[in-house]
């Protein structure tokens, strides 16, 4: 069989093999894999002399592993397994003896004895370390004489580790369990001379091979979390630790005395991790003497002399601010504990002053990599600082000493450093993780604001006023770096300074920050920082313009230099700025448009030349999908910055104190180039010309961002409609994208443009958008229309009933039967794919929530007048399809609300008093009823009752399921107020010849009747309806 095996893994692992017949050959090792059957070949394959090929061997210990593992091997199976290969071992690895195998062969054995290890280790292989040490030697030898043998005894004892304690692997309770075991029996047996092994070795360590030193490092830092620390700690191996760790003038980290020095810290930080008891552990920190180890790395060359050049070692400099993060995790942790003795406390509070210093050191470093590393505990230190203050009021001072050190480590590492270069398209990752960083930085000083906010306000006052002084004095020293870092902190000090009640309160300042951040906004807006030279400090000093627009409304004269800032940065050459400063320039105006009224020709003329729109066609990049959207220069990221521009144009433009001509004449001067541009375009876009589509698209889109800068009127705002001339010049507008929309309806692209711009003309038009809403409908709803499109122009018209609903009634009359045909027709196409089911599931939801709106804002009788009543049975059938859809629970519930609420509008007089919903809610308590309808809604409504749960794929234990079958419940309620009496007899019948129980019958109605008392018991009867359908009726 060995013959048959080995061939089977040539052939399968031979890219010239024939394709069928490495086809059978991988069937053939997957079937072996499965039955576990050829174990024993595969034994005979690894071990044999000579040798097999190297992928033969690998696979047969793979298949042995196989074996092993999934196929529970009896004892003696296990035991010959077990000889065969320690054979093999004791006879490639003992001293002197020829080749041995390569590293992949040795991890793959390695794997294969470890499965043996767990199954036999408990009863039959007691002796396993026993031999694997025997290999590495005798005291005196292990480590010097046999080498392979010492790596390979290493090497297996990390592999038991990592199967059976390694805490970052998953393990089922079972495992668990049987992992405890073993380790509970290593601790019993052999862990004192496995230990005492490790010390044979680092006590000769400047005699022994550094790979071993540093491979024995590995495996005491690994197993030290789950033995006896005392096998660890003690002073011959600190000794040897502390030596290893203390090398000086080590040639590169990368050499075999680097990896031991940072393996022997490593160590230091694994054993200081170990769980123990508060006072043990600050006893372990003292007894390491760490304070003078991590001293004298810091104060090694390595770290000290070479600290800001580039042979500076951060991988040491990484290695020991772990080390110092878990310590200081450790003090804070204990520090935190309430029921330490004082003695445990006074230690940990001096050591807390040691490590510090320490702390911050690495906190402050270069690379980002290392201050990240000592986050958590300085995380850590300021949370138990905040809560010490919460406690008792203050901070006690041995602690308050050490917070302004902190601030002004956390503020300095806030700055760029000095190899920055802001912008670079390929220091984008950099730029990305330095903000990252940032945000983490951010959450420290809001600690630390917390903990003390006096502090916290001088330190930031401090900072920002000495930056802006030496801005005004022309200091040659300050750097654009300096500037960003204090404009930085500067817009987060708001969130401290404007907190709960604003900047100001009864025109005066809220707060000592409100007030300390008001002389900053001072001091930057009457400076000349918007003119210095670099676009970081450009963007800067429009976000903070813009976050704290409070501060010129009551600061309006230094309203005109900020304007004619954002002005001239509306046309940087840099495209980040110059695109961010026309969103952050409406962003500005927007608030202030009340005091620029005055000004708005001059800004009017001087950013005009910005709103010519020239449309591009995209280009194909493959780079498009990575672009943030901040950094996406394409042409249509540019255009969609541009629309910013004429919204706050609009804004300026319809300020209240600019006079209604003004408003007019503004409006006629920005939209007067665009109506030439489009019917310059018009012609070649109807015959197909791509760049002419996009610049009718970009043209209508830019009318309709102008129309909502201009008004934000709504039915609901006190302020009125725009004035008569204004609205005759956007009525301009509205025929000219009516033309485009009439002539190109079959493009998406031209049907989206308009219906952005149809929704927004309904602000500055008012009701005489309703004259042309017959030709926007044509227009947006053309026979090429997708269902997405019909959902969202449903949900536009929502908005012109609710804005209109006294004066739509005549016109929506003449165009409900088209509009409804149109979206039926789609209801009735093909569902092709996940994206058409999701369209559909919207349209559904768009027009039950249309025809809600209708019913609730007293339309209604559109629904039923001469001109529509013959689709209203059409409606009606759509309703109770949807009602019955198990497939979309959703809609289903929405549909049945759309049943009551036509129960409710048109069912009549109540024939039952209801007390719920005493006060009505909307005016639908003035809609005429239907005679008749309470009887209709019998016949055609109650029935869905039985056949919604008995829809296939209807479940009443599914959530969703549960709230249809409430609604439905709703539904048997409303009827029952409009009908009375006789539907509870009707409801009787159909329960008697369904099989239930007269007992059942007398509850179900009591229930139900009792439902119409209160919302308490309509909110029982709805469960109980529930219930009784779960349960079948029973």
């Amino acid at each position: 069989m060995e013959a048959q095996v080995e061939n089977a893994i040539q052939i399968a692992s031979s890219p010239t093999s024939n394709q069928n017949l490495r086809g059978q050959a991988i069937d053939y090792l997957n079937q072996l894999r499965t039955e576990g059957s050829a174990w024993q070949a595969c034994l005979t394959l690894f071990t044999r002399d000579p040798r097999s090929s190297e992928i033969v061997r690998h696979t047969s210990l793979d298949l042995l592993n196989n074996a092993i593992q999934e196929h529970r091997l009896d004892l003696q199976s296990l035991s010959y397994i077990k000889d065969n290969l320690l054979g093999y071992i004791r006879q490639t690895y003992a001293q002197n003896q020829g080749a041995t195998d390569t590293a992949h062969i040795q991890n793959k054995l390695m794997q294969t004895m470890t499965y043996l290890f767990m199954a036999m280790y408990g009863s039959g292989w007691q002796t396993f370390f026993d031999d694997f040490r025997e290999l590495a030697g005798d005291h005196m030898a292990i480590g010097t004489v046999n080498v392979i043998g010492t790596i390979l005894y290493l090497r297996m004892l990390g592999q038991v580790h990592d199967e059976i304690a390694d805490v970052l692997v998953s393990r089922s309770s079972e495992e668990q369990r049987r992992n405890n075991e073993l380790k509970d029996l290593i601790r019993e047996r052999d862990v004192q001379k496995i230990a005492a092994s490790w010390q044979e070795i680092l006590v000769k360590w400047r005699q022994t091979d550094l790979n071993i030193v540093e491979m024995c490092l590995r495996c005491v830092s690994r197993w030290v979390s789950w033995i006896d620390i005392s096998l660890v700690v003690n002073e011959a191996m600190i000794t040897n630790f502390l030596e290893m760790a203390g090398q000086q003038n080590i040639s590169s980290p990368d050499s075999a005395e680097g990896k031991v020095r940072d393996a022997a810290i490593d160590t230091f930080t694994e054993i200081v991790g170990k769980k123990m008891r508060p006072a043990e552990k600050i006893q372990l920190i003292m007894f390491l003497n760490l304070a003078n180890v991590v001293g004298q790395l810091i104060g090694s060359p390595a770290l000290a002399d070479l600290r800001n050049s580039p042979e500076y070692d951060n991988d040491l400099a990484e290695t020991v601010a772990k080390l110092v993060n878990n310590i200081v995790f450790d003090i804070v942790k204990v520090l935190d504990n309430d029921s330490v003795d004082g003695q445990t406390r006074q230690h940990a509070e001096e050591l807390a002053h040691v490590f510090g210093p320490y702390l911050l050191r690495f906190f402050a470093d270069q690379y980002d990599e290392v201050c990240s590393t000592v986050i958590p505990s300085l995380t850590d230190l300021l949370t138990f600082f905040r809560k010490i203050r919460k406690i008792k009021g203050a901070l006690p001072p041995q602690y308050a000493s050490m917070l302004p050190p902190i601030l002004d480590a956390i503020i300095s590492k806030m700055e760029y450093d000095e190899t920055a270069s802001w912008g670079e398209e390929d220091e984008q990752t950099d730029e990305a993780e330095f903000q990252e960083l940032r945000k983490r930085l951010h959450v420290l000083q809001q600690t630390v604001a917390a903990t003390d906010e006096n502090l916290y306000i001088e330190t930031l006052s401090r900072v920002v006023g000495n930056t802006f002084a030496r801005l005004s004095s022309n200091d040659p020293s300050l750097n654009w770096r300096d500037l960003d870092l204090a404009l930085h902190e500067m817009f987060l000090f708001g969130e401290l300074a404007v907190r709960n009640q604003g900047l100001y309160q009864k025109r005066e300042p809220s707060s000592m920050a409100a007030q300390r951040l008001l002389g900053m906004m001072s001091s930057m807006v009457e400076s000349d920082l918007a003119n210095y030279p670099h676009p970081s400090i450009q963007l800067q000093y429009m976000e903070i313009c813009v976050r704290y627009h409070s501060f010129f409304e009551q600061n309006a004269h230094l309203i005109p230099k900020a304007l004619e800032n954002f002005v001239r940065l509306t046309h940087h050459n840099h495209v980040k700025v110059r695109t961010r400063s026309w969103y952050l320039f409406l962003r500005f105006v927007r608030p202030l448009r009340a005091q620029i009224g005055n000004v708005s020709q001059d800004i009017i003329q001087a950013i005009g030349d910005l709103l010519t729109i020239k449309a591009e066609l995209p280009t194909d990049s493959g780079d498009d999908d990575m672009s943030s959207d901040e950094d996406d220069r394409s042409a249509d990221a540019l255009f969609n910055s541009q629309l910013y521009l004429f919204e706050a144009i609009g804004c300026i433009a319809s300020s209240a104190t600019v006079p209604a001509e003004s408003k007019r004449l503004y409006a006629s001067t920005i939209m007067n180039p665009l109506f030439v541009d489009m019917e310059q375009t018009l012609s070649q876009a109807r015959n197909g010309d791509e760049r002419a589509v996009r610049q009718i698209h970009h043209l209508i889109m830019a009318l309709g961002t102008l129309a909502r800068g201009y008004s934000d009127w709504v039915p609901a705002n006190a302020d009125a409609p725009p004035p008569t001339e204004v609205s005759d010049e956007f009525m301009k507008a509205a025929e000219g994208i009516l033309v485009a929309l009439e002539s190109l309806n079959g493009s998406m692209e031209i049907r989206t443009a308009a219906r952005f711009a149809f929704s927004r003309m309904i602000a500055v038009l008012g009701s005489r958008l309703l004259e042309q809403l017959p030709r926007w409908i044509d227009g947006l709803l053309s026979l090429s229309s997708s269902m997405d499109e019909m959902a969202t122009f449903l949900k536009v018209l929502d908005q012109v009933i609710y804005t209109f609903k006294s004066e739509i009634v005549g016109i929506l009359d003449t165009l409900l039967t088209p509009l409804l045909q149109r979206v039926f027709a789609a209801f009735a196409e093909p569902v092709n794919g996940t994206d058409d089911a999701i369209q559909l599931a919207e349209l559904r939801r768009e027009y039950l929530n249309f025809i809600l709106i209708l019913l609730m804002h007293d339309l209604g009788s559109i629904l039923v007048s001469n001109t529509n009543q013959p689709t209203l049975d059409t409606v009606i059938t759509s309703l109770e399809t949807f009602a019955r859809d198990a497939g979309d629970y959703s809609n289903a519930r929405l549909a049945i609300s759309v049943l009551i609420k036509m129960t409710s509008v048109w069912g009549g007089p109540d024939k039952i008093a209801s007390n719920n919903n005493a006060v009505p809610t909307s005016p639908v308590t003035a809609q005429a009823s239907l005679p008749g309808f309470e009887n209709f809604a019998v016949t055609r409504f109650s029935p869905l009752s039985w056949s919604i749960p008995a829809t296939p794929g209807f479940s009443a234990k599914d959530a969703q399921g549960r709230q249809v079958l409430q609604e439905v419940a709703g539904l048997q309620s409303e009827i029952l107020k409009k009908v009375g009496t006789p539907y509870g007899d009707t409801l009787r019948e159909q329960l008697t010849g369904m099989g239930v129980r007269d007992q059942m019958i007398d509850e179900y109605l009591r229930v139900l009747l009792a439902s119409l008392e209160n919302q308490k018991k309509e909110k029982e009867w709805k469960n109980f309806f529930v219930r009784f359908i779960e349960s079948g009726g029973a």
